[in-house]
C-alpha cells in the first residue's frame, strides 16, 4: 500500500502557521505587560545560577517558553486537523496504516501523518511565535530610545532595556533579541517533535534548577547554585525521570502483586519516610520554620473550607470570620492586656473555647442562609465576614477586645516546664492540629454525613427528594468548617503573639478558597499541595510581595485553562472534568 504521505495534499502555510501568528502576537502583548509591571526587573537581584543567571532572566526565558509551547500546540492541532481531512479521503485503510506507522516508529499522539513535513511546521510554529514576541519587545526598546516612556510607564527603565537587549548596544541588542525569540521558539518546536518521554525528562530537569535554587536560598541562606551544581541537578532530574517513566509500570505491578502484609509494609515505609522529612524540615532555620508554620495554618483553614465548599458545595466567602473569632477568643481569654474578665486561662484551657465559639458562629451563620445557594450565598457570607472585621475595629467593642489597638502579649503554649517559644517548636503543634483535622476530614468524607454533603453538592433538590435533611446537613457543614477555622485562629494568635483587626480581611477568605481550588476541590491531599503552592512559595519570595496578587491571578487563570480539576484532584471531580475525554 502506498504511504499516506504520498497521497495527502500539502498543508497550506496559512493553516499551519495561523495559530502561531495569533498566539505570538497575543503573547507579545502579554510579555510587554509583564515587562512593564516590573516583576522581572525586581527579581534581577536574586541569583538562580551564580554567576550567570538571575531569577529575572529565568522569568524572561520562561515567558518565552510558555508562549512558544502554546503556539506549538496550536500548530500541532492545526496540522493534525489538516491530516484528518486527508485521512478521511483515504478511508479506513489509511487510518489503519497511520496507526501501524505510529506504533512502528514509536511516535506519540502528537506526531502527524507526514513525519518530515509535520515536524517542519511544528518547529516553524514555535519559531514564528517567538519571533513575533521579540518583535513587539524590540518595538518597545526602539520607542524607548526616542520617547521617554517613564513619565507614564515608570518601569520602562534603562534596566529593562538593558535586559531586553542582553546588555549590548541598540542595534546588535535588537538583532540578538529577535534571534533569541527564533531560537527559543524553534527549540520548543523540536521538543514536541522528539518522543514525549525525552521531552518530559528535559523539562523536568530544567525546571528543577530554579525551584531548588529558590528553595535552597530561602532555607539555607544561599546565593544561588553554582554552574556545576545546576548541571548535576539537571542531569539527575532528567535521567531519573527518564528511567522512572520506563520502569514505573513494572514497579506498580510489583507493588500491586505484593501480599497484604507486603503492601502494608510498603505503605508504612513511605509514610515513615515522609513523616521523617516533615519532622526534620524546621531544623533548617528560624525563617523556614516560620514559613512552615504559616503554611500549616493555611492547611488547617483549607481543610475546614474544603468541607464547606469542596464536600457540601456551599460557597463561603466569609470564612475569615471564624478565623478571627477563634483568634480573638484566644486573645481575650489568655492575654494580660484584657483585665475586665478578672482571670486568665492558659493556651490549652482557652483552645476548646476558641473551637466552640467557631462552631457556634458557623451555626449562627448557617441558620439565615439555609435557603440560599450559589452567588446569593457567597454575597451573604462575604457580608458576615466584613461585619466581624468592622465590629473588631469599632470603638463600641474597644473596651473589651482592644479595637484598632488589638490584643498583644498572647502567651505561648506550655506543656509542663517546656514552653513552645520558638517557631520551630510551634511548628510541631500546628502539624499535630493539621493531622487531627485531616484525620477527621478523611473519616467524615466516606461516612453517611460525607455522602450526604456530596449529594448536596451535586443537586440540592435531588438530595432532599432522597430523604436528606438539608437543614441538619448544611448546619453541620458550616459548623465543622468553622471549628477548623476557629482552631487555626487560636494557633494564629499564639503564632503572631498579637491580634489586630487588619489581619482578618476578605483577602484571607479569597486566599483559602484559592488554596482548595488550586489543590483540587474536595481533595484532602490537594489542600496540602495548594497551601504549599499559594502560601509557602510566595513567602519564600517575600521581597516580591507587591506582585503577589498578580501571581495569584495568573496562577488561577493558568490552572483553569490547563488543569481545572486542580493539582491533586479528587477522583470523582477529575472524572467530571474529563468526562468528554
Amino acid at each position: 500500500m502506498q504511504p499516506i504521505a504520498a497521497q495527502a495534499t500539502p498543508i497550506p502555510a496559512r493553516v499551519a502557521l495561523a495559530p502561531a501568528v495569533r498566539i505570538g502576537l497575543l503573547g507579545g502583548v502579554v510579555a510587554l505587560l509583564i515587562c512593564l509591571i516590573g516583576i522581572i526587573q525586581a527579581s534581577l537581584g536574586r541569583a538562580v545560577i551564580n554567576p550567570g543567571l538571575s531569577l529575572g532572566q529565568t522569568l524572561f526565558i520562561l515567558m518565552y517558553v510558555a508562549i512558544c509551547i502554546m503556539a506549538v500546540k496550536g500548530g500541532i492541532s492545526a496540522t493534525m486537523s489538516a491530516d484528518a481531512v486527508a485521512l478521511f479521503r483515504t478511508g479506513v485503510m489509511g487510518m489503519r496504516y497511520l496507526r501501524e506507522q505510529r506504533e512502528t516508529e514509536g511516535r506519540t499522539a502528537e506526531a502527524v501523518t507526514r513525519p518530515a513535513a509535520g515536524a517542519v511546521w511544528i518547529i516553524l510554529s514555535g519559531a514564528v511565535a517567538g519571533f513575533l514576541v521579540s518583535v513587539i519587545l524590540a518595538i518597545l526598546v526602539l520607542v524607548g530610545q526616542v520617547v521617554d516612556l517613564r513619565a507614564v510607564l515608570i518601569q520602562a527603565s534603562p534596566e529593562l532595556y538593558s535586559l531586553l537587549t542582553f546588555g549590548l548596544p541598540l542595534v546588535p541588542g535588537v538583532i540578538v533579541l529577535l534571534l533569541f525569540g527564533l531560537v527559543i521558539g524553534g527549540l520548543m518546536g523540536v521538543a514536541y517533535v522528539i518522543p514525549a518521554r525525552i521531552r518530559q525528562s528535559l523539562f523536568l530537569g530544567l525546571g528543577l534548577v530554579p525551584v531548588i535554587s529558590i528553595v535552597g536560598s530561602a532555607f539555607f541562606s544561599g546565593t544561588g547554585l553554582t554552574p556545576i551544581a545546576a548541571l548535576l541537578i539537571f542531569v539527575i532530574g532528567a535521567a531519573g525521570w527518564y528511567v522512572w517513566t520506563g520502569v514505573q509500570g513494572g514497579v506498580k505491578q510489583r507493588i500491586a502483586g505484593l501480599s497484604p502484609t507486603g503492601q502494608r509494609v510498603y505503605r508504612l515505609s513511605v509514610l515513615g519516610l515522609v513523616s521523617l522529612v516533615v519532622l526534620l524540615l524546621p531544623l533548617t532555620g528560624s525563617y523556614p520554620a516560620q514559613v512552615l508554620d504559616y503554611v500549616g495554618l493555611y492547611i488547617l483553614m483549607g481543610l475546614g473550607l474544603n468541607i464547606v465548599v469542596g464536600f457540601a458545595g456551599l460557597l463561603d466567602l466569609g470564612y475569615v470570620a471564624f478565623f478571627a473569632l477563634g483568634a480573638y477568643t484566644m486573645g481575650v481569654l489568655t492575654s494580660p492586656d484584657i483585665t475586665w474578665l478578672g482571670f486568665h486561662l492558659t493556651f490549652w484551657q482557652a483552645l476548646p473555647f476558641a473551637v466552640v465559639v467557631g462552631v457556634l458562629a458557623g451555626v449562627i451563620l448557617g441558620i439565615p442562609v439555609l435557603g440560599m445557594r450559589g452567588d446569593y450565598l457567597a454575597i451573604v457570607t462575604l457580608g458576615f465576614g466584613e461585619i466581624i472585621r468592622i465590629l473588631a475595629l469599632s470603638n463600641w467593642l474597644k473596651p473589651w477586645i482592644g479595637g484598632s489597638n488589638g490584643i498583644t502579649r498572647l502567651p505561648r503554649p506550655e506543656i509542663g516546664p517546656f514552653t513552645f517559644a520558638s517557631q520551630q517548636s510551634l511548628y510541631y503543634l500546628i502539624i499535630g492540629a493539621c493531622l487531627i483535622a485531616a484525620f477527621v476530614a478523611f473519616r467524615v468524607k466516606d461516612s453517611r454525613l460525607g455522602r450526604a454533603w456530596m449529594a448536596l453538592r451535586e443537586d440540592e433538590d435531588v438530595a432532599q427528594a432522597m430523604g436528606i435533611d438539608l437543614v441538619r446537613t448544611k448546619l453541620l457543614a458550616f459548623a465543622t468548617g468553622a471549628a477548623f477555622s476557629g482552631l487555626a485562629g487560636a494557633f494564629f494568635g499564639t503564632y503572631i503573639g498579637s491580634i489586630y483587626p487588619h489581619s482578618f480581611t476578605l483577602l484571607i477568605s479569597i486566599n483559602v478558597l484559592a488554596v482548595i481550588i488550586v489543590g483540587g476541590m474536595g481533595s484532602i491531599p490537594g489542600v496540602v499541595i495548594g497551601a504549599i503552592a499559594l502560601a509557602g512559595l510566595p513567602e519564600l519570595l517575600r521581597e516580591f510581595s507587591e506582585y503577589r496578587l498578580w501571581v495569584f491571578g495568573a496562577a488561577l487563570v493558568l490552572m483553569m485553562l490547563t488543569r481545572p480539576e486542580g493539582l491533586w484532584p479528587e477522583a470523582r471531580r477529575k472524572l467530571e472534568m474529563h468526562e468528554a475525554d
